[in-house]
């Protein structure tokens, strides 16, 4: 065999090369729709066709980080609760921070399984894999909030959220942070909290 022969089967047996991110994960804008008490998520089956994961399981999420019930049909979910699409935006985000999102390579490219009882995240790209640390809100305590609005805090980014912002986790809440990059331990200035969503500035 020549050399321009061997060189040639040498890349066929190459994987495909992951195309950026940015490429493969292209999310619907959440459109709520207020109603009486409760807001609607209208889109949601479009949201997790797009983040290849159940429906179901993305209501239970964002039901979750909104700290309040809610109802699900098979294509849109209604939740308890006065909520702007800002808040189901980030709510996406801590998503997909969570439950999409390769921690080693950035890329979406995962399957979310569930082994020996535990939901574990593997990356079909470079393959990766970890437990979904994320937990219930149920069993934090609740006597003392870990975060107030208007208070700075020490953090470590942990994730990185829909639009490219830094993510933090402290107790139960999920953190966004502007400016901040997986990795970076920064201090941070709490502007508003949503649920178990917090929104905040580098100090």
């Amino acid at each position: 065999m020549n050399y321009d022969a061997a060189l040639d089967r040498a890349f066929d047996a190459l994987p495909d090369q992951p195309r950026d991110a940015g490429e493969r994960l292209s999310v619907p804008d959440p459109e709520g729709q207020t109603d009486g008490a409760f807001t609607r998520l209208t889109n949601l089956q479009a949201i997790a066709d797009a983040l290849s994961r159940e429906a179901k399981h993305v209501h239970r999420t964002i039901q979750r980080e909104f700290g309040t019930n809610g109802q699900f049909d098979g294509n849109e979910a209604r939740y308890n609760g006065d909520f702007a699409v800002s808040d189901f935006e980030a709510a996406i985000d801590a998503y997909v921070a969570e439950y999409v999102t390769c921690s080693e390579c950035g890329l979406p490219d995962t399957r979310l399984t569930t082994e020996d009882g535990v939901d574990m995240l593997r990356c079909e790209a470079c393959g990766a894999f970890r437990p979904v640390t994320k937990e219930s809100t149920k069993n934090t305590q609740t006597d003392r909030p870990t975060l107030e609005e208007g208070e700075t805090y020490e953090v470590k980014i942990t994730g990185t959220g829909r639009e490219g912002d830094g993510v933090a986790e402290k107790g139960k809440y999920t953190i966004f942070v502007p400016g901040a990059q997986e990795g970076d331990e920064v201090e941070i200035y709490i502007e508003n909290i949503s649920g178990t969503l917090a929104f905040s500035r580098l100090a």
